[in-house]
């Protein structure tokens, strides 16, 4: 009895631990995660469907699924949260499966409507009409949602957006040689880790691998930083701006 009024109080689990016991194989402290967070995961799911999801919807089943997958891809050195980032993860999951199911749809409607009734071929152009307006609503929510999530990673490098508009190289040229540092940091490993834990351009390592000076690269800072940010983080949106730079 006196031995537990002196046993050390056993130390809580972070969730950076929770998870990174998981991602080394530990099924059961998976799945007591993922139990406790069903109704947040209810919860997401729900708001991107605009209705009450039950646990034996298929949407909840695919939000399920994604909150997995979110566990298996996070790390806490991209500077988001579980929660932050598995909340984007089951949104554009969910948002592909009512694509999938939509498509199938009008497919379907497309072919009952192939004897020419004019009823059920404007019924199958105002569905699509409807489905392409909900999608479009939705992406504009998810890439405001991205948008705040990135602006909250920045924030950690002491960057914000306005930064970047102030910022960003005005040639394309420019643009492009940003980006191949932020490739490089993104592969790198050591300069990866750096950019990471120090919050700070490896510039001293950078210049044994890229020929660009150093006068360039301290000018572009912010904008290489945040580039790489997107490389390493789960960023749909900004990526497609990325490809936007390195296609011009």
């Amino acid at each position: 009895m006196l031995s537990l009024l002196f046993m050390a109080k056993k130390r809580k689990r972070t969730m950076e631990e929770t998870v990174h016991s998981i991602q080394q194989g530990d099924s059961i402290l998976q799945n007591e995660l993922i139990h406790s967070y069903k109704p947040f995961i209810a919860k997401t799911v729900s708001s991107v469907c605009k209705r009450y999801i039950h646990e034996s919807d298929d949407e909840f089943s695919i939000g399920l699924i994604a909150f997995n997958e979110a566990i298996q891809k996070y790390s806490p050195e991209k500077g988001s949260s579980l929660i932050s980032f598995s909340e984007v993860l089951i949104k554009r999951r969910v948002i592909d499966y009512i694509r999938s199911q939509s498509k199938h749809q009008i497919l379907k409607l497309d072919y009952n409507s192939a004897d020419g009734d004019e009823d059920q071929t404007s019924n199958s152009i105002e569905n699509e009409l409807s489905i392409d307006n909900y999608i479009r609503k939705t992406d504009e929510e998810l890439r405001r949602e991205e948008i705040i999530q990135f602006s909250q990673v920045l924030e950690q490098f002491e960057l914000s957006f306005s930064d970047l508009i102030e910022q960003s190289p005005k040639h394309a040229d420019a643009r492009k040689n940003a980006m191949i540092v932020a490739k490089l940091i993104a592969d790198k490993e050591e300069l990866k880790q750096i950019l990471l834990e120090k919050k700070r351009l490896p510039i001293k390592q950078l210049e044994n691998y890229v020929s660009i000076s150093r006068k360039t690269i301290e000018r572009n800072r912010k904008y290489i930083i945040a580039m790489t940010l997107i490389l390493l983080g789960d960023y749909v949106f900004l990526r497609d701006y990325i490809k936007g730079v390195l296609e011009t």
